[in-house]
């Protein structure tokens, strides 16, 4: 018997130093050294140096002076993060929908851009495609009397075009920049 035992918990006991132990130090510790911002949640800090939020995790933003990011079905909690599972011929899907098109549609703008009433996959996407963003330029202008022009310079500055995909503009950074903005302005 233990010809067998002592060879499987030494193996045991192997592996785990293995996988437990010195893979995640040393995935870690090139992570730290590579990607040092990334690898500590691409912490977004105000002036003081208070977090404010992670650009990886979207926030929610109520009031016609923020832009607001694409709704979630976990209520912007990390924990619940997860799509609603509604299918398409649900009710209560095409009921949510209809009442997010409702509030945010604007009649001189034509329809609301998908993006604005469509979950992510993980509730938690901080990321809208610029026409999303562009559709709620002329409201969070007026609401802060500021130049649309001078606000859509703005995004578009705010606006990332990763390696892969479409442009991305990221909600929390440009909402942040506007926060930043109106406690600088007299």
């Amino acid at each position: 018997m233990s010809t067998f035992f002592r060879p499987a918990m030494s193996l045991i006991v192997l592996m785990t130093l293995i996988t437990g132990v010195a893979y995640p130090l040393v995935v870690t510790g090139v992570a730290q050294v590579a990607f040092p911002e990334q690898a500590n949640g691409s912490l977004l800090q105000d002036a003081g140096g208070k977090v404010r939020g992670s650009l990886l995790i979207a926030q929610d933003f109520t009031g016609d002076s923020w832009f607001h990011p694409r709704p979630s079905a976990g209520a912007f909690a990390t924990v619940s993060s997860s799509a609603s599972n509604l299918g398409p011929s649900n009710p209560a899907l095409a009921a949510r929908v209809n009442e997010d098109a409702a509030r945010q549609y604007v009649p001189e703008q034509g329809p609301v851009p998908l993006a604005l009433l469509t979950t992510s996959g993980s509730g938690l996407d901080p990321h809208l495609p610029p026409a999303a963003v562009d559709y709620q330029v002329a409201r969070v202008a007026a609401a802060r009397h500021m130049p649309v022009a001078a606000l859509q310079q703005m995004v578009d500055q705010f606006t990332l075009q990763p390696m892969v995909g479409p442009p991305v503009v990221n909600v929390l950074a440009l909402n942040s920049a506007l926060d930043l903005l109106s406690t600088t302005t007299p």
